[in-house]
């Protein structure tokens, strides 16, 4: 009878261990967060090797909107924490928005060495096309616009403007010099590939917090992975990855 019991016992915790190992993590994450999210789930996977996590990169305000029409993403990691906090209202998410950290906007050039600009800087005749991301749906785009309007450029400044679907994407404007400059995510000016080139912090007191938060969606409610990963992401190792992109990181609870 004992023999029997620790055999069926056994046979339990394998299909335990199966299922674990065959479930899928979809994550729908705000374009700031490639580069450290990439790192961070590199950790992950050593720990996890069964774990099948995809990653979906795009603007925050979109993918709100994806989520809100039945995108299959089990967790949603956003630039501002409105957009998770809107889907908790609405009865699109089951868990309460937490923050993860706080981001920040930074001019960034590959032809001109940014380092040295300013905000009215962008203004000059050298400079002729200015990237950020697309106001209406992108948090990032947003906070670029706050401070070009707390500075009294944004009038001046419009002509030049292009704009990218995500932050991601103008990086790629700047990068692949369609823009002379762009205003980016520090996250991203910060990735090695990037940062031989140098950057301007852009003071946090001309726009509005980007106060970044996450939430696990309706979808998620039964995926172990969805609530275990999103633990990992406030433990040490993952929170020195986003501190190594110069997120600022919320205070931990005693």
């Amino acid at each position: 009878m004992r023999l029997f019991c620790l055999v069926t016992l056994a046979l339990c915790l394998g299909a335990m261990n199966d299922a674990r190992a065959s479930q899928r993590l979809t994550i729908a994450a705000a374009a700031d967060l490639r580069f450290a999210l990439n790192d961070i789930l590199d950790i992950y996977r050593s720990q996890h090797p069964h774990a099948a996590i995809e990653v979906i990169y795009g603007s925050s305000g979109k993918m709100t909107t994806q989520i809100m029409n039945g995108a299959p993403y089990d967790v949603f990691f956003s630039a501002d924490i409105s957009f998770p906090e809107r889907l908790h209202r609405e009865g699109f998410a089951i868990t309460e928005p937490r923050v993860y950290a706080i981001g920040r906007i930074v001019i960034w050039s590959k032809r001109h060495d940014a380092s040295n600009m300013t905000l009215p800087g962008l203004v000059q005749p050298a400079i002729r096309r200015v990237a950020i991301a697309q106001p209406a749906h992108a948090p990032y785009g947003r906070r670029a616009k706050e401070a070009l309007v707390a500075t009294g450029l944004w009038e001046d400044i419009q002509p030049k403007l292009v704009f990218g679907e995500n932050i991601a994407h103008a990086v790629q404007m700047v990068e692949s010099e369609a823009a002379d400059a762009g205003i980016i995510a520090l996250s991203l000016a910060l990735f090695p590939a990037l940062a031989s080139h140098g950057h301007y912090l852009i003071d946090d007191g001309l726009h509005h917090p980007l106060t970044q938060g996450y939430v696990i969606t309706r979808r998620g409610r039964d995926n172990a992975l969805a609530h275990d990963f999103t633990s990992f992401m406030m433990e040490e190792e993952a929170r020195a990855v986003m501190q190594q992109y110069g997120f600022v990181l919320p205070v931990e609870d005693d």
